[in-house]
């Protein structure tokens, strides 16, 4: 079996760390040293990458991982946008084509809920409504038939 890295880790010089944990090292000792914390930096191209603020934009000048970011970069990252409705008075609604893109934003992608009349009668089922002494219909209060249910 080969031996694996090991790393110092850089609040505390004393501490040795295989390079497999190493990251779980960083997060426990920053919260252990929060003095250190504060005077250090991560750097952007690797998050294992711990130097002091004032050495941050020379290291990341120099940083290893730096020509692999880059490469990425150059790829060029995917962007994805949803059409705009022409007429902002016509709302339409416009779904997505395939249900497999699922981290586009979907706030056109839902019809709207417009309540435009409310009518409470339409609320009350049928076996709710009983009959009152003078023939009239009206539904019964929910919180007492919740009451008489409990007793």
């Amino acid at each position: 079996m080969e031996p694996e890295s090991i790393e110092i880790c850089p609040y505390n010089p004393h501490h040795r760390i295989p390079l497999s944990r190493f990251q779980y090292h960083l997060a426990s000792c920053r919260k252990k040293n929060p003095k250190k914390a504060k005077k250090m930096a991560s750097c952007k191209y690797n998050a294992c990458h711990v130097v002091p603020i004032r050495k941050l934009a020379e290291h990341e000048a120099t940083c290893v991982n730096r020509s692999s970011m880059e490469e990425e970069d150059a790829l060029g990252p995917l962007q994805v946008s949803l059409p705009r409705p022409q007429n902002e008075d016509t709302l339409q609604v416009r779904w997505l084509s395939s249900p497999d893109i699922w981290n586009v934003d979907g706030a056109n992608c839902h019809p709207m809920f417009v309540l435009k009349s409310f009518v409470p009668q339409k609320l009350v089922c049928e076996s709710d409504i009983q009959e009152s002494p003078g023939g009239d219909q009206c539904p019964e209060d929910p919180q007492t038939r919740t009451r008489k249910a409990n007793f």
